[in-house]
């Protein structure tokens, strides 16, 4: 994936959704989950990031996990890029998961840092190469150290940026000036994506090539026409969507996510059935944001 001068041919470019995963009482809805992919593709959407933090993938054992990766695979035929999470704590058990997404034919890896145990950072350039050298597919790291409690520095960055084989970040750390430092130390040799659906146009101005969203499950053809704008050269257009776009994306992540998104869903009639435990219902007062947002939207009635 990466050519003679460094440059690295990016996974997608615009708008990928980082998908919800239905739920019934007995498992993964799959009919449910190819509505959503087919809604997702007739409205632009550039990519789908399958077994995401969005997607609950945490609360899903082995066989659900790579069933829905399977499933995603075959259901979207090659039309856009289908990018499995198999990012864990445990190195062995996420290289597993990785090897198994890549035989079922995902186009690339989301590899989030690892959680609770974490590591140092000489352990994180040795975890993500491990996989790196072992995957023949794309991997795009992922930078949330609000949910892991680590932090990949920019001098860790621009090694892993070093290996064919690592191709993109997802950066949610929600510090543009991080970005920035990623940005210069990194060049071509590294894809920058938003994962906040907040800095979907300041990032795009610092290079970065597109999102990896939660906002895009209810309002796809919009995330994607905000990235596409700005790669016309209409960035006051881009930034216009950013802007109006504002008040459903705090909304959406008034609460620990993907319990806003997923209600919201519900509540506009996709029908992607419960969170799993330990997330829950909304509390009210949150719900009544959400719901304001929606209709401020005209997204329910």
């Amino acid at each position: 994936m990466m050519s003679t001068n460094n440059k690295k041919i990016p996974v997608f470019k615009g708008s990928g959704v980082a998908i919800v995963t239905p739920f019934t009482d007995d498992g993964v809805d799959f009919n449910k989950l190819g509505e959503l992919i087919e809604f997702q593709i007739q409205n632009n959407t550039d990519a789908i990031i399958i077994c995401g933090t969005t997607g609950e993938a945490s609360t899903m054992d082995d066989k659900e996990h790579l069933s829905c990766i399977e499933y995603t695979v075959k259901k979207v035929d090659k039309r856009v890029p289908v990018i499995a999470g198999t990012g864990s704590n445990d190195t062995r058990h996420g290289l597993e998961l990785s090897k198994e997404a890549e035989k079922l034919g995902a186009d690339s890896l989301l590899l989030v840092t690892p959680y609770y145990n974490k590591t140092t950072q000489a352990g994180l350039i040795k975890h993500y190469m491990l996989h790196a050298d072992n995957v023949n597919i794309p991997i795009i790291l992922y930078n949330v150290p609000s949910r892991t409690g680590l932090n990949i520095n920019v001098d860790t960055v621009a090694k892993l940026a070093e290996h064919p084989n690592i191709n993109a970040i997802k950066e949610a750390s929600g510090n543009i000036s991080f970005v920035a430092s990623i940005a210069k130390s990194c060049g071509d040799s590294l894809n920058i994506y938003s994962g906040n659906d907040d800095m979907i146009v300041p990032l795009l101005s610092l290079g970065g090539i597109g999102v990896i969203s939660v906002v895009a499950n209810i309002l796809p053809k919009q995330t994607h026409d905000m990235t596409q704008k700005f790669f016309d050269g209409d960035i006051i257009g881009s930034r216009k969507l950013q802007l109006e776009l504002l008040d459903v994306i705090n909304a959406i992540f008034c609460e620990v996510n993907p319990i806003p998104v997923k209600t919201a869903m519900n509540l506009m009639g996709f029908n992607v059935g419960k969170l799993r435990m330990p997330l829950c219902d909304m509390e009210e007062k949150n719900l009544n944001v959400l719901i304001m947002a929606l209709k401020n939207h005209q997204l329910i009635n």
